[in-house]
């Protein structure tokens, strides 16, 4: 006797869905995938399905913070800062258990509070997202710590405010350049912790 799709109860399941820990159809893969259904990464239809996924592209209106221009050549120069913050934000989504939207909501929000520092404000914006909030903690703290690291490595304070908020935006754009537009999708954080793995732990000898 077939059995049924878990989630239509209607067509037969032909596919283990790791996601509802249970056997589903294809069309349910394909229309729950990363919008009703949490879909684990290494699940081997999500595989799949990123290798032939297509953002859609962005017109120039659309993206944000466009006045802050990314030459190559500050790229360049503060690809330390870039890769240091990419890693931490794949953390922090890791330990979040945090979608790609809320990565974005959590960049949105540091990228306005870096924006009011520049006109001689303080003021922290912070989302009323939890999971966003608390991704934006734990950048701001690995901001901190990269400041510190940086100084004490030059003997002086070199992280401008403004080389944060262009990282910041470097990150935004990479968000949105990744982001499969699923509710529940986690194509950009994939994309982090393959391009900007975590380094592994020094082993003392």
């Amino acid at each position: 006797m077939s059995t049924l799709c878990k989630l239509c109860e209607k067509r037969r399941a032909r596919r283990h869905c790791p996601g509802v820990s249970a056997d589903i159809c294809p069309q349910c893969c394909g229309t729950g995938r990363e919008i009703t259904v949490d879909c684990p990464l290494d699940c081997s239809f999500l595989r799949e399905a990123r290798v032939h996924e297509r953002s859609a592209p962005l017109a120039e209106r659309d993206i944000p913070n466009l006045d802050i221009e990314l030459k190559e050549s500050f790229i360049q120069e503060h690809e330390h800062e870039m890769i240091a913050l990419s890693v931490a934000l794949a953390r922090a989504m890791e330990h979040e258990k945090a979608v790609d939207l809320d990565a974005r909501e959590a960049i949105d929000s540091l990228v306005r509070t870096y924006r009011t520092l520049q006109s001689g404000l303080i003021y922290e914006t912070r989302p009323q997202n939890p999971y966003a909030a608390g991704i934006q903690e734990r950048l701001v703290n690995a901001i901190e710590e990269l400041r510190e690291s940086i100084a004490e490595e030059a003997g002086m304070q070199t992280l401008r405010d403004t080389d944060v908020l262009a990282t910041l935006v470097f990150l935004q754009r990479l968000e949105i350049q990744h982001n499969n537009g699923r509710r529940r999708g986690r194509a950009f954080f994939d994309f982090l912790r393959t391009y900007f793995p975590a380094p592994a732990p020094r082993v003392e000898v």
